[in-house]
């Protein structure tokens, strides 16, 4: 598998697909978001949710997780921003086995809510799924 991203600003969502299994990919999401001290407020596993209802899904997680400090001043700017914040990835495994990250895109973020200011919070989820599906080592 090899990682890919994709950025189409008209989706407004940035996509890469996995180098690792589902699991692995949650762990290292997981370890991301705990190394870089970011909060988790909610994980919702889609595909368990599912299961409990007699329903088939494959593995889909969406995480919800964010910073405070890097988004109450993009939802003081933009009241609106308060729909898509805090910020979410959602990881899936899809028809052929893959696993995919995806979220929404720091410049569809900046239309959407006519944000003007630092949007480096925003850019740093497009940066996390990137990392967590690369075959980078997480250890360091």
């Amino acid at each position: 598998m090899t990682m890919q991203s994709d950025t189409t600003p008209m989706q407004g969502l940035v996509h890469v697909t996995s180098v690792h299994d589902f699991a692995q990919t949650i762990q290292r999401l997981d370890k991301v978001i705990k190394d870089r001290a970011i909060q988790v407020f909610c994980r919702i596993d889609h595909s368990g949710e599912a299961a409990k209802n007699g329903l088939e899904l494959r593995p889909t997680v969406l995480t919800i997780f964010g910073n405070p400090k890097a988004g109450t001043p993009l939802m003081v700017e933009a009241p609106t921003a308060a729909l898509d914040l805090p910020l979410k990835i959602l990881i899936w495994q899809d028809e052929s086995g893959t696993t995919q990250l995806i979220c929404d895109s720091a410049e569809y973020l900046r239309l959407r809510h006519g944000l003007s200011g630092d949007l480096k919070p925003l850019r740093a989820v497009e940066d996390i799924i990137a990392l967590v599906g690369s075959s980078e080592d997480l250890s360091s």
